[in-house]
């Protein structure tokens, strides 16, 4: 090997190393398995599968609007536009690894005057030429040498030709203008090219990598969130549809103990406090009729603000119990870190990845920067000959920068990264945790929601049957109407509480499939040419 070979051989390993820290996964910071208890879910699953949310959701009618909403969705739209513009900022950051090569022409006409001195004694003499008078003096000499006599553009010139020694006189003039002249060029090369000797380059490279994946799992958290946010809007939809038909059944059963009523009072049967008893139920089922009438139109609203078009008629829910059922059960894994695929946690720790390559690229700036700028071309007075041999040039010029003093400046930025690397630890820490908060909280639902539907079937069956007796007992004449108006508040009462607890059973299988992250990928999809740090 020769001694040539050495700077080559070190600049190529300089090249290749990095000052990025090591990247260590910070702990999560959350107990290794679930709240267990009276109060949770209990699972025998190790782990949550990866499912489809066609799976869980079984309404078809619900299936479609959610397809339309992955379509047409705004939010969805500038997460792709992020996506787009994230990777558009990569590709500018890698591209700084590369040489910038450029190709220019260029055609430059200049006219003016030229000052000049001649004359001189010399012992080899002077060679004629053109000549010339102007303001300021004349100028001759005589010599050995050849020439050949000429005029000029303002004045005239002679040449001898001879040997000898020749002497003459110095003055010092102006020549007269010769009119414009013009260069050609055309030329190829390299600008400041940064030779990334400490990996300067290639840790900004990587931190925009990075940055682009947060903002991959930034748009799939947001496709996740659109798909839980679209089937609670559809289940409050149908909630609200099932209160307005309580309300009007209750209006109707209402309707006919005031007429009833009303028939007794006329016949001297019953008092006016039984009509004013039995119109109270009615004013109340009445109001709640217009008010859950308005609370149907704005849920409508709100489901196609989410998905970004009108929805069909045909596609709205008849009502909580028609779609109680159409939701799957999903078990919970026994591992906590099953959080880890979960996609604000991964766009926590992508973000912490970018912040720790950013440490390095604030090293580097302690180092020496080598640039390069190169050319190559051809130049000439006239375009027939300009890429002649005669014509061709070149240039190089390296170039080496070292920061004696900054005032501080290189030294505050790499304390900044660092700083903000601290922060994207304990962004990445509470994501976590707050995941596992969301969690447990859905396996806490999920472990009582159904003893508590259960309840609630039985309780609006007691108040039905209830109700139905005393309606009877009154009557016969057994009981006073207080007695029917209380069970038929109750009966009204519980109806409303059993379509909530649907509610919250099935919003309880929504939660617990955002919670743990639905059917979400672990990786986003790689850059071509681009390697995804490993996880």
């Amino acid at each position: 090997m020769t001694v040539r070979r050495w700077p080559l051989l070190a600049m190529t390993a300089l090249a290749a190393c990095s000052l990025d820290p090591h990247y260590v996964r910070p702990d999560p910071a959350v107990p290794p398995s679930w709240p267990v208890g009276d109060s949770y879910l209990r699972s025998t699953e190790a782990s949550l599968p990866s499912v489809d949310y066609r799976q869980i959701l079984l309404d078809p009618h619900l299936q479609s609007i959610i397809a339309r909403a992955l379509e047409n969705n705004r939010d969805l739209r500038i997460a792709a536009a992020n996506i787009e513009s994230a990777r558009a900022l990569y590709r500018v950051q890698r591209a700084a690894l590369l040489p910038q090569i450029d190709a220019t022409a260029r055609s430059s006409t200049s006219n003016g005057l030229i000052s000049s001195s001649t004359g001189s004694t010399g012992s080899t003499g002077i060679t004629g030429g053109t000549g010339g008078t102007g303001t300021g003096g004349t100028a001759t000499g005589t010599g050995t040498g050849t020439g050949t006599g000429g005029a000029g553009s303002g004045g005239t010139g002679t040449g001898t030709s001879g040997t000898g020694t020749g002497t003459g006189t110095t003055t010092t003039g102006t020549t007269g203008s010769s009119g414009a002249r013009t260069v050609f060029s055309a030329q190829i090369g390299v600008t400041a090219f940064e030779v990334d000797l400490f990996g300067k380059i290639r840790s900004l490279a990587r931190a925009s990598l990075q940055q682009y994946f947060a903002t991959e799992a930034a748009a799939r958290a947001t496709r996740l969130t659109l798909v839980g946010d679209v089937a609670n809007a559809y289940l409050t939809l149908a909630t609200d549809r099932s209160l307005l038909q309580i309300a009007i059944d209750t209006e109707k059963s209402a309707q006919r103990s005031v007429d009833l009523t009303d028939a007794r009072l006329n016949g001297g049967v019953a008092p006016r406090t039984d009509l004013r008893q039995a119109q109270s139920v009615l004013f109340q089922a009445q109001s709640d009729k217009a008010n859950t009438t308005t609370l149907v139109a704005q849920d409508r609203n709100a489901l196609e603000l989410l998905v970004g078009a009108p929805v069909l008629d045909s596609d709205l829910p008849a009502s909580i119990e028609a779609v109680d059922g159409m939701i799957a059960p999903l078990p919970a894994g026994l591992d906590s870190r099953v959080l880890l695929r979960r996609p604000d946690v991964v766009q926590a720790e992508f973000t912490l990845r970018a912040a720790n390559a950013r440490i390095g690229a604030a090293r580097a700036n302690f180092f020496p920067t080598i640039s390069l700028t190169a050319a190559a071309g051809f130049a000439s007075t006239a375009l027939t000959s300009l890429f002649s041999g005669g014509a061709f040039s070149w240039s190089v010029a390296p170039a080496v920068s070292l920061p004696l003093f900054d005032g501080g400046a290189n030294s505050g930025n790499l304390a900044y990264a660092k700083a903000q690397r601290d922060v994207a630890v304990a962004t990445y820490q509470k994501t976590v945790q707050t995941a596992f908060r969301e969690v447990a909280d859905a396996l806490a639902r999920r472990g009582t929601i159904n003893a508590q539907t259960g309840a609630q079937i039985a309780a609006e069956q007691a108040a039905d049957d209830s109700n139905t007796l005393e309606t009877a007992r009154y009557n016969g004449g057994i009981d006073p109407y207080l007695n029917v108006l209380v069970t038929q508040r109750t009966l009204y009462t519980a109806r409303q509480s059993l379509a909530s607890a649907r509610l919250l059973r099935a919003q309880s299988l929504v939660t617990l499939y955002q919670t743990l992250g639905g059917d979400q990928l672990l990786d986003p999809p790689p850059l071509p040419g681009a390697t995804p740090a490993p996880r």
